[in-house]
């Protein structure tokens, strides 16, 4: 790698909730700089998460971020002309926007409604701790821990 690395770019406060989370929620949705269109589709999620659950939205949200992170991951590794699977610790930055990439990912994979009403049910079904987010999140855990032989690589990783 070289030259600097780039340095982190703080992202201001989405205008509606006034959350950061959100707004990096918004900026993963966005598709070729439509940022307007991106903020109705989540804040009408949002609105249909408060008008049938009767709960504040930025809980169910934040419960759905935090039920789909995960905490270990596998990384492929070449050691001696063999690829292994070695199971290592996600940052909490990663476990985010894994998050959202699952989240997001799961509901463009449902069929049949606009896109707002998919992203509302499959937060509420991450947030009750189901759906196909957490499914995914399970995945990566079953697969690490299937791997766990092979922890002792990752001290040079």
């Amino acid at each position: 790698m070289r030259g600097k690395q780039a340095p982190k770019r703080t992202i201001a406060a989405d205008p509606k909730y006034g959350n950061v989370a959100v707004a990096k929620f918004i900026n993963y949705i966005m598709r070729r700089g439509k940022k307007s269109i991106a903020e109705r589709i989540v804040y009408e999620a949002l609105d249909i998460i408060s008008s049938k659950e009767k709960v504040d939205a930025l809980d169910i949200f934040s419960q759905a971020i935090k039920n789909v992170s995960p905490s270990v991951e596998v990384r492929g590794k070449r050691i001696g002309g063999a690829n292994y699977q070695i199971p290592v610790a996600v940052r909490g930055s990663r476990q985010q926007s894994l998050a959202f990439r699952w989240i997001i990912g799961a509901a463009k994979s449902r069929k049949g409604k606009p896109i707002a009403e998919r992203l509302a049910s499959e937060l509420v079904e991450a947030s009750r701790g189901e759906g196909a987010a957490i499914k995914k999140r399970s995945d990566v855990q079953k697969m690490a821990e299937a791997n766990k032989a092979f922890a002792h690589f990752a001290r040079s990783m």
